[in-house]
């Protein structure tokens, strides 16, 4: 973003921390959505949207001792101001806080009261934006209140017939939010139980290879020690069959010797006879 972008935005940041939720602070964050290109609008948009979220926490807080008019002045600035950002999750926030607190003080400040259109105008469009949860609760918040009024009781034909009507589509409204998160919570549930087969799945699978590993290990450690076992077996045997065959030849031999005593006698005289010629 541009240096003059930075300020605007800055300034805007001093407007709300001091407390002007006037029009003319309103009028000055639309002029900031005012740009000739889409990358520089969707910028500044993020931005804007950070900013409100962050300055919208700290001014909640800030108001929690001020009047009812003070915070009701705040929160429909920020309502505003994030309808105007596209963040329809924080407007529907605040709309819905705006909406229970004027409920709350009603009872002493009769204007603060909600009527029955404004809350299915937040029910259809907390429906309508995918916020079922928040849309399932304001319908309670409705039809306890609409039970309480006492124009939805039989004798003004006019009234009654449209207040019947706006009590029927709430209950309506309510079932689908009612239908959606519980359709939501079941998904939830089975994409749970699914991860969790897999899981077990994947644990069976790994004890099931580390159990083979460790069976071919020993297997082919029982192969190996018998190929050993055989083989210094058949060392023995070829040494004890040569040390068979070395003690024939020197039976042999002593027996030979046993027989002709005077051989080497013999053998000797030859020699000298010999040497003498």
């Amino acid at each position: 973003m541009s240096h003059s972008v930075d300020e605007q935005l800055s300034f805007l940041r001093s407007l709300i921390q001091g407390g002007s939720f006037c029009d003319a602070s309103f009028r000055f964050l639309e002029s900031l959505l005012v740009s000739k290109d889409v990358k520089s609008l969707i910028e500044v948009r993020s931005s804007l949207t950070q900013l409100l979220r962050s300055e919208s926490l700290s001014v909640i807080r800030s108001i929690a001792a001020k009047t009812v008019h003070d915070k009701l002045l705040a929160l429909e600035f920020f309502v505003r101001a994030f309808a105007l950002v596209g963040d329809q999750q924080s407007c529907l926030a605040l709309r819905y806080e705006a909406l229970v607190m004027r409920e709350l003080k009603s009872a002493s400040c009769q204007w603060l009261m909600v009527s029955p259109v404004e809350w299915l105008s937040f029910v259809e469009d907390a429906v309508h934006n995918g916020f079922h949860a928040v849309a399932e609760k304001a319908c309670e918040n409705a039809l306890s209140c609409l039970g309480n009024n006492e124009d939805l009781k039989p004798g003004r034909d006019t009234v009654f017939e449209n207040l019947k009507a706006i009590n029927s589509e709430i209950t309506r409204l309510r079932n689908c939010a009612m239908a959606s998160v519980a359709s939501r919570s079941g998904i939830s549930s089975s994409i749970n139980c699914i991860q969790d087969s897999l899981q077990v799945q994947t644990a069976e699978y790994l004890k099931r290879k580390i159990t083979e590993r460790q069976k071919s290990n020993l297997l082919h450690k029982e192969k190996r020690s018998l190929a050993s076992t055989s083989f210094r077996n058949g060392i023995k045997r070829q040494n004890i069959r040569k040390l068979h065959e070395h003690q024939s030849l020197l039976q042999n031999s002593g027996e030979l010797d046993g027989r002709h005593p005077n051989l080497r006698s013999n053998d000797q005289f030859d020699c000298d006879f010999f040497s003498v010629n």
